[in-house]
């Protein structure tokens, strides 16, 4: 009996926790890959996967001429179905089923394929996954009206369905993803946590050498978040912390708007990098990534397990616009598993 695992990324993080599913969750089927935001294509390793292409995102890429969004949906289920061949079972992964690049598939792929069942799965998507997003009455209109397209092509069959968006409360979803660590609202029921999306310990090839952390810089003086006082109090924590530790090697990732660098100390490897920081860290493991109130500790924070820890210095120095900013802010931080030092 031929299974096939499906996954449709948008992001480096679904990227990685559809790798990671492929490896404990779904050994054993024949892996196809499909990702349709461009800024993705960096981390994509296509040696990994059975298969893998980019899909055009309908309403960004239209096919050119009349209807063009319309014939491009009709397109995607062609190469898709290419893609997958024939199965007896489909589990097609998804960080959202509510969006119509996606949800025509649920229809149309395992009629396409022969499938004779078919699952759907949720992908974790980081911080927008610890909270539900109840469909409104107008949202309910528009699934309806989507589903008017199969009296024009009979495969584009719209999934209507109630409850939360992303498809966590519909009938065909049997299974939601969750990263360790972080909180989540979904039925128990369906839940499985995956384990880090990135291994611990010493990089490939390092095992003698030093443990090493990560400092995420950003502007701080030169753009009045911390006056300069304040910044070098922050600094000496961040040392104080790594020496308690017994984190010898840093590795610093300046801010393009950081020219200053002003949290890299004297022996701090500078990272020049021709890829994303995300995209770097999703290949690289740190003992720990330290930061003051950069988003990449929030990526950060989803990436890598509870063996890392990553912490986010100076708050209580930080001159937020605001205290509804801070206060949102900190909600965040903390919901994403962040420390604040």
């Amino acid at each position: 009996m031929s299974r096939v695992a499906l996954y449709f990324v948008a992001s480096p993080l679904q990227y990685l926790a559809a790798r990671r599913i492929a490896e404990s969750h779904e050994a054993g089927a024949r892996q196809v890959l499909v990702w349709y935001k461009r800024g993705v294509t960096p981390v994509v390793q296509e040696g990994e996967w059975d298969v893998a292409s980019y899909m055009a995102w309908p309403r960004w890429e239209p096919l050119p001429g009349a209807f063009g969004r319309h014939r491009r949906l009709r397109a995607n289920i062609r190469q898709v179905a290419a893609l997958v061949g024939p199965c007896d079972e489909l589990a097609i992964h998804s960080a959202v089923f509510d969006t119509e690049a996606i949800n025509y598939f649920l229809r149309a792929l395992p009629r396409a394929c022969g499938a004779r069942t078919m699952q759907a799965r949720i992908l974790p998507d980081g911080i927008i996954s610890v909270r539900r997003y109840p469909l409104n009455a107008s949202k309910r209109l528009a699934q309806f009206a989507r589903k008017l397209r199969r009296l024009a092509a009979p495969e584009l069959d719209y999934w209507c369905f109630a409850g939360d968006r992303i498809g966590s409360d519909a009938p065909f979803c049997d299974r939601i993803y969750v990263l360790p660590g972080l909180p989540h609202e979904y039925p128990d029921d369906k839940v499985v946590r995956l384990p880090a999306l990135v291994d611990a310990g010493a990089r490939k090839g390092d095992a003698d050498t030093p443990r090493r952390a990560l400092i995420i810089g950003q502007p701080l003086f030169g753009t009045g978040l911390l006056s300069a006082a304040d910044r070098d109090a922050v600094g000496r924590e961040m040392r104080d912390w790594l020496a308690r530790h017994d984190i010898t090697a840093v590795d610093y990732k300046g801010h393009p708007k950081d020219p200053a660098r002003e949290l890299c100390g004297p022996d701090d490897q500078i990272l020049e990098l021709d890829e994303p920081l995300e995209v770097w860290m999703s290949h690289t493991p740190y003992a720990a990534v330290l930061g003051v109130r950069s988003s990449a500790l929030l990526f950060a924070r989803q990436l890598y397990g509870p063996a890392t820890p990553v912490l986010a210095f100076g708050w209580d120095r930080v001159r937020f616009k605001s205290a509804s900013e801070r206060r949102d802010m900190e909600r965040t931080f903390r919901a994403c598993g962040v420390e604040l030092e």
